[in-house]
């Protein structure tokens, strides 16, 4: 199957990639189904299962509130952010929806959608039912669908299509390893911006290819403008405090010098970081890159870049982004973009590889550095379980990006500083990560059964001058 960069960074909503967009468009793609097969007008019932982490996480996650939207017709790249909860209280207190924005049914939250906590299906951990029902509540039609990560869903019967046929590739230039990908750049004498760029090229013109990865990238900018001057508390019940207001105000303070102080490179960075990742937490717009939980990992870099390399331009973004997409691709297709399936390694970790792929591009390193920096990239994200507090996209995962935005810095400028000779491919880190994720306990594969997610519980944020000081504190034996 084709994988196009227009896939992996899409226009969303937070929080949750996999939480949120997949459930809104699985919902949304089941009234078109059943409308399709002339099933809509029949429809007096709709009934909603959730399982695996979908169920566990999901009420942290939106889920609920995502299905619902989705059944009545709205999608998570058009709907406005900010009449979200408008549509769903009247909803809610009409305990009405229409399907697909037209055929008007009674709909009782508590009893059409059910959380099947401890249960899971199959194929994925990130599974849902959806079952319409006539007015004698006699069968008509149901769908299982799975949130696969970064927004892309599957239903089971395509799975099972999917697993009769073999999907050629439309693209010129198809690869599905890392090796593959440095062979056609070697043979072909292209760089891996030249291979995507003759790629997207199939479906669209190269002017419009660059148009359309801007757009994405001025949407990741007016996302951190906001997240800088957006004040108050995330929703959720943790009472986490908004930083980045006050954490721009400091740094503005202090400016970009850093020839007085280097550090405050970081500073910036870990900036751009919490406030993509706070206007997501908010569900707002955001871009899943390539999910909502690692969303301000590759925006944040891109600003590292905008603001501290002499040489950024926007053709410079444009490489950056066909880079970082050309290593999701790789991730995609041989392991997993889901925390429901291999941990944060599974999304923090991916974004971390492609942000350093990208940068390492775009400050002039080969094909091997680049292949490199990937590499570095994940091997140390290896087996980063996802145990988010109270199911919240807020807990760990806001900070995490920040490391993983510093870490892709880091890990471009090591490979930058070799020439591209290393011991583990890309190729193998991705296995490897892949086979962690089938090894670590399911508690700490987005369910908030185990880490943190156990050990904190749902409290006020701690004020520091009430914590009492022990000084005789003695380790456990």
């Amino acid at each position: 199957m084709d994988v196009s960069v227009f896939d992996l960074f899409s226009v969303g909503i937070g929080p949750s990639s996999s939480h949120t967009v997949g459930p809104m468009r699985a919902a949304y793609a089941f009234i078109d189904l059943i409308k399709t097969n002339g099933h809509l007008a029949k429809t007096d019932q709709i009934h909603i299962e959730l399982f695996g982490s979908l169920a566990m996480t999901g009420e942290g996650h939106a889920t609920d509130k995502a299905i619902i939207l989705g059944l009545n017709g709205y999608l998570p790249e058009t709907i406005d952010p900010g009449k979200m909860n408008a549509y769903l209280s009247q909803i809610r207190s009409s305990k009405e929806i229409y399907l697909g924005g037209e055929h008007k049914l009674s709909f009782v939250e508590e009893r059409d959608l059910i959380f099947h906590k401890g249960k899971r299906l199959p194929f994925h951990s990130n599974a849902m039912k959806i079952t319409a029902l006539d007015s004698s509540s006699r069968y008509l039609f149901s769908e299982i669908y799975y949130s696969l990560g970064g927004g892309f869903i599957t239903s089971h019967s395509d799975q099972k299509q999917e697993e009769k046929q073999e999907c050629n590739s439309l693209f010129p230039y198809p690869f599905e390893t890392s090796r593959e990908l440095l062979r056609l750049c070697r043979t072909n004498g292209m760089t891996i911006t030249d291979v995507m760029m003759a790629n997207e090229t199939k479906y669209r013109s190269e002017k419009d290819v660059k148009q359309e990865l801007l757009h994405i990238w001025h949407i990741m900018q007016s996302c951190v403008k906001r997240g800088c001057e957006t004040e108050g508390v995330l929703p959720g019940g943790l009472n986490v405090k908004r930083r980045a207001p006050a954490m721009y105000q400091k740094l503005s303070k202090m400016g970009k010098n850093i020839a007085a102080d280097p550090s405050l490179i970081f500073d910036w960075t870990s900036l751009f970081a919490i406030a993509v990742n706070e206007e997501n937490a908010a569900g707002s717009r955001i871009v899943t890159s390539p999910t909502n939980g690692a969303s301000g990992v590759i925006p944040a870099v891109l600003h590292y870049y905008q603001n501290f390399i002499p040489d950024y331009d926007e053709e410079g973004v444009i490489e950056f982004l066909l880079v970082a997409g050309a290593i999701c691709v790789l991730y995609k297709k041989r392991a997993t973009l889901s925390a429901a399936e291999a941990g944060c390694q599974g999304e923090v970790g991916v974004a971390c590889s492609m942000a350093a792929a990208g940068l390492c591009s775009v400050l002039g390193g080969t094909v091997h550095q680049i292949e490199n920096a990937a590499e570095i990239g994940m091997e140390h994200h290896l087996g980063l379980t996802c145990d988010p507090v109270a199911g919240l996209v807020q807990i760990p995962c806001i900070e995490r990006n920040t490391m993983g935005a510093i870490h892709a810095i880091t890990s471009a400028k090591l490979a930058l500083m070799g020439d591209g000779n290393h011991s583990v491919t890309l190729d193998e880190v991705i296995e490897s990560m892949y086979q962690t994720g089938k090894d670590m306990h399911p508690k700490y594969k987005e369910t908030s059964e185990g880490g943190l997610a156990k050990f904190v519980q749902k409290k006020s944020l701690i004020n520091a001058d009430t914590i009492p000081y022990v000084s005789n504190l003695s380790p456990k034996c």
